[in-house]
């Protein structure tokens, strides 16, 4: 767990897991708020993932080369420990389903915005999509600019 690694059933209320309490504060504040309020129509907020250390985070992208066949191929689904928004705690993957059809439809009035087409859990604080609404989405991590330091 001190790794980022997340145990089955951990919601973004739990105070002592590290990949929840090592997010960035205000993407953490962001998502108790949204889950709170969600909460009021019976869906529960989960940490599939959340902040994750560079050795973990560079395992993970290890197993994708091993599992896509490269680098070029994981970069669609993993991003490396020195541009990964994980390592950095500004980046939560949120489940089940419920949660994310409800953050879809709700998310940019916390802030909280899905950042690739292919990650419909992925969610990232936008401060700015309270007023504008959510930028538009990455197709995968590869066509995130970020991705590219």
């Amino acid at each position: 767990m001190a790794d980022g690694v997340v145990p089955y059933g951990v919601t973004v209320f739990d105070d002592t897991v590290p990949a929840v309490t090592n997010l960035d504060p205000d993407l953490l504040a962001a998502l108790r708020r949204a889950a709170t309020d969600a909460a009021h129509e019976g869906i529960e907020f989960y940490v599939n993932s959340g902040w994750r250390s560079a050795k973990y985070q560079d395992s993970l992208f290890r197993r994708a080369v091993s599992e896509y066949g490269s680098e070029a191929a994981a970069t669609r689904w993993v991003a490396t420990a020195e541009t990964s928004l994980h390592v950095a705690g500004e980046a939560a993957d949120i489940g089940h389903s419920d949660a994310t059809s409800w953050l879809s439809g709700h998310g940019a009035r916390y802030g909280l915005c899905q950042i690739y087409r292919n990650e419909p859990w992925h969610y990232e604080l936008r401060p700015d999509a309270v007023q504008r609404g959510c930028p538009r989405m990455y197709a995968d991590p590869a066509h995130d600019p970020r991705m590219r330091r």
